[in-house]
């Protein structure tokens, strides 16, 4: 006992966790009063805040904290044991795990999608196949439409900015059919970390604690809208990676730009053929034939700057994301970015 009087953030930490374990059996009074209530209205004055500076704040407090951190290690360095260290990082834990859920992660244990949509996750594989059939139609008619040449590889005649201010309009289309899909105060932004995010293997993230959408600039821009799309999925309150794919592909589909179709429907693609490539890695070749030229060339495009990026970094972070999803009520880690695939299907029926 004397261990947790002394070391009272600990004890928090320890409370937080059964707070949250609590939380999570009443997903109902999270979507009523944190999600729709205090969130919506933390998260539309950060971005109010923050949208009117160029540069990424959230960058640049993780920057500071990071150095604060080195700074602390060397100054400590001939006095720290296995156990201050041990505490120190508990302590640490338990204030960013406390101002993370108050910021933005309490919204991991809001309704599910699914149920609200009355959607499912469950497909059969003539489903899929069905699917991706209609997926590959779609881009090759996208695809053929903005460059007039089945072979020709589609170029983004937009800036980056262009296209984070487009995303607007989008969600705008979309919140016509849906008011839960409401955007209001855009904040997406060019990571100041976009080499380290290419290292890491991620396309973009959402900054928890400033509430800026973040996208890694380096990526072929084709493929920015649908990246710049997901992560306002999670800036409007949804934390789930799958339905953040999902609504990020509904907003794609609501745009009236031909560029933001095809790069929301090219992306969905992708997680069909990869799909389909778990189950029958034979198949997969054969639809792959049925998609134009210019349309590989993008996948290409994709495949190539990743694999220019690939580094022993890449496995470990994201062994520590697949995890972290799962301790924040996503049981199945990263499979849950390709889970929407499901959602789609059942959407479309």
């Amino acid at each position: 006992m004397d261990f947790f009087k002394k070391n009272k953030l600990i004890t928090f930490l320890i409370l937080q966790i059964i707070v949250i374990r609590i939380l999570a059996f009443f997903p109902e009074t999270v979507e009523k009063y944190y999600t729709n209530g205090f969130y919506t209205f933390l998260s539309n004055i950060s971005r109010i805040l923050f949208a009117k500076l160029s540069f990424s704040v959230g960058d640049v407090l993780y920057g500071i904290v990071i150095l604060f951190l080195i700074y602390r290690i060397i100054k400590n360095r001939k006095t720290i044991t296995l156990k201050s260290a041990v505490i120190g990082t508990l302590n640490a834990v338990s204030v960013f795990y406390f101002l993370f859920n108050i910021f933005w992660g309490l919204n991991n244990y809001r309704i599910p999608l699914k149920e609200k949509m009355n959607l499912s996750y469950d497909y059969s594989f003539e489903e899929l196949l069905s699917y991706t059939d209609k997926m590959i139609h779609k881009a090759n008619t996208l695809q053929f439409k903005l460059t007039q040449n089945d072979s020709v590889v589609v170029m983004s005649p937009y800036s980056n900015e262009q296209i984070y201010d487009l995303t607007l309009n989008a969600y705008d289309l979309l919140a016509q059919k849906d008011a839960d899909f409401r955007y209001t105060n855009p904040c997406v932004k060019n990571s100041m970390i976009s080499l380290p995010l290419s290292y890491m293997g991620f396309g973009g993230y959402l900054n928890p604690f400033t509430g800026e959408a973040q996208v890694n600039a380096g990526m072929p821009k084709y493929s920015l809208p649908a990246t710049a799309l997901h992560e306002i999925a999670h800036q409007i309150g949804y934390a789930s990676e799958s339905e953040a794919n999902f609504i990020g592909y509904l907003a794609s589909e609501s745009s009236d730009d031909l560029y933001f179709k095809y790069a929301g429907v090219t992306a969905a693609l992708r997680y069909c053929l990869r799909n389909i490539e778990k189950i029958d890695p034979k198949l997969v070749e054969v639809y792959l034939d049925k998609i134009n030229y210019g349309v590989l060339q993008n996948f290409d495009q994709s495949k190539q700057f990743w694999e220019a990026h690939q580094s022993p970094f890449e496995v470990l972070f994201r062994v520590f994301y697949d995890n972290f999803l799962k301790l924040n009520n996503q049981t199945d880690g990263l499979e849950t970015y390709s889970k929407y695939v499901g959602l789609l299907i059942s959407y479309e029926k």
